[in-house]
């Protein structure tokens, strides 16, 4: 089985085309002010216009209120929203009820209880996505460059399908998933050349690397 690849955070045509070239499943566009990757509902809408069906485009939120959900998802295009704030379970639930989207959950993982904690969402997200917990004072929950220690999830399994993110790239992302056992990856500052401006050569290596897996 093939390993699926999302770039997340684009915000240049540029990028955007290197990620569906090299063969990318998912494209992630952030709206949340406070990340160098944030784009508008209007912006992410260009970005996607020329995106071939198939290709699913996420619209990243972060404890995002109705009204501001309601514009993003009538305006920018999207196919999924992923939730990397502190969404309670039954937020998740009334979220994807109004907006009918599928959703995916973003957890933050340090240690083993933040794993266990994923469980109360299992049935109410259509994917998890399991990212290292941002450091105490951090401006933004991901997109940090930081990793966790991905044998806390190799024996588990769940019921539905789930990402693995949090510092990976070309370079670790085969090490990643052999020992987690993941079949999605979710990928932003490891394909940067600075923070918020994504490098279509990376974004090449790494989808390069998924590819071979």
């Amino acid at each position: 089985m093939s390993v699926e690849a999302k770039i997340c955070g684009l915000n240049a045509p540029d990028a955007v085309a290197a990620a569906v070239e090299g063969g990318a499943r998912y494209l992630g566009f952030v709206f949340y002010a406070a990340s160098p990757r944030s784009v508008t509902p209007e912006e992410a809408a260009r970005l996607g216009a020329g995106v071939p069906e198939g290709v699913l485009k996420v619209g990243l939120v972060v404890d995002a209120d109705d009204e501001a959900l309601a514009r993003i998802t009538a305006g920018a295009g999207l196919h999924m929203l992923q939730l990397h704030g502190a969404e309670s379970p039954d937020r998740v639930a009334e979220i994807k009820a109004r907006f009918r989207l599928p959703v995916i959950k973003a957890v933050p993982v340090a240690g083993a209880d933040d794993v266990e904690r994923a469980g109360a969402y299992e049935d109410v997200a259509d994917r998890l996505m399991f990212d290292a917990r941002a450091p105490a004072g951090a401006p933004r929950p991901g997109g940090n460059a930081l990793a966790f220690d991905w044998r806390l999830i190799r024996d588990r399994q769940w019921r539905g399908p789930w990402f693995l993110a949090g510092g990976l790239d070309a370079d670790n992302v085969g090490e990643a998933v052999r020992i987690s056992g993941a079949r999605a990856v979710d990928v932003s500052s490891g394909v940067e050349e600075a923070p918020g401006r994504k490098s279509p050569d990376r974004i090449r290596a790494f989808l390069e690397a998924v590819a071979g897996l």
